[in-house]
């Protein structure tokens, strides 16, 4: 029995459990980007993946810890994603840095853009905000919003009203892009003219 759950349908190697809940934390993102929170099922998430749905229950406790631990890993890429564009933190009140704030912001602008194209990511974020009517959810949500603009300014050395409108900018673009309001082949040169990137 576990053996026919821990490997796919139809055969296959087996894996770790830490590679299998990469998986399904893969295959979960996908799935509630599409039906949110509570139009997603553990068993359209297994079906995703080709394993059994009671195997996602020896990984995850219930559907909604599976929801906060996407949120966690969908946070985690944007800020590994300004760590690796910002480089090293800025140094508060050095106005000589090497890298200004503007260019800081710069590149993690254009390393946000880059994170966009993958459209699951950018549907999972609202979702995660539509289901904020949830309480456990909306206190991850915000836990992980308060460390962002914290590690965001860290990093940047931008001032509190840089990063409001560094943020609000993000947030523009990931309504617009939602609604496919702006064509996908004209998406990149329109997301550099709402960030004001050159």
């Amino acid at each position: 029995m576990v053996r026919l759950a821990t490997t796919r349908k139809g055969g296959g190697a087996r894996r770790t459990a830490e590679e299998r809940r990469a998986e399904v934390l893969q295959a979960a993102v996908a799935e509630f980007a599409l039906h949110g929170l509570h139009g997603t099922s553990t068993e359209m998430i297994a079906k995703r993946i080709g394993i059994s749905q009671p195997y996602i229950f020896r990984l995850f406790a219930s559907k909604k810890e599976l929801f906060l631990a996407a949120i966690d890993q969908c946070f985690d890429r944007v800020e590994a994603a300004f760590r690796n564009a910002a480089g090293e933190p800025a140094i508060p009140g050095d106005h000589f840095a090497a890298t200004p704030v503007e260019a800081r912001l710069h590149e993690m602008g254009h390393a946000y853009l880059r994170l966009m194209a993958k459209r699951e990511l950018l549907l999972f974020q609202m979702q995660a905000y539509a289901a904020c009517s949830d309480e456990d959810v909306r206190r991850k949500v915000k836990l992980r919003w308060d460390r962002l603009m914290k590690v965001t300014g860290e990093i940047s050395g931008a001032s509190a009203d840089e990063l409001t409108k560094f943020f609000a900018r993000g947030m523009l673009m990931n309504v617009f892009a939602s609604i496919r309001l702006v064509p996908e082949k004209a998406a990149d040169k329109w997301g550099h003219q709402v960030l004001g990137l050159r």
